[in-house]
């Protein structure tokens, strides 16, 4: 996204305040491509949040799906959403990354060492084994040494 300035975390959103235009955020989220499983919302808050010359911007997630306890975002939509994301990858990748590089893209951040904000320590442990498989056969190219 851009334009995110000063941004905190959420589970299914962000508060971000530039000292520009929050518009470029606004704008950011409805040039998004439309996902049958998340809409993405953003607005502009009339409140000053980290500073009276910022603008704050709340973007939101909502899912098309029951969220699991805690509003963690369930298996059987991480899984295949990591999917869609690295599956493409294969055609221009010239090296593999290991687990411990991807996981804050692949589960969020902030995350501990097998779950996050965002996934329970069961759907962290399907994610890694299905991301490994991956790297494991081979399709993104031999894995990067540290």
């Amino acid at each position: 996204m851009r334009g995110l300035d000063h941004t905190v975390y959420f589970a299914h959103g962000f508060l971000t305040c530039p000292y520009v235009n929050g518009e470029k955020v606004v704008a950011s989220a409805d040039s998004l491509p439309h996902h049958p499983r998340a809409k993405i919302t953003a607005e502009i808050l009339d409140v000053p949040f980290y500073n009276t010359g910022t603008q704050a911007v709340l973007v939101r997630c909502e899912w098309d799906a029951m969220l699991e306890p805690g509003k963690l975002v369930p298996k059987s939509l991480a899984v295949p959403l990591m999917l869609e994301q690295e599956m493409p990858v294969w055609r221009w990748s010239s090296r593999a990354e290991n687990w411990e590089t991807m996981r804050p893209y692949l589960l969020g951040a902030p995350h501990g060492s097998r779950s996050s904000l965002f996934v329970s320590q069961d759907t962290a442990l399907a994610m890694k084994k299905i991301y490994l498989a991956m790297v494991e056969s081979g399709m993104f190219g031999p894995v990067k040494m540290s």
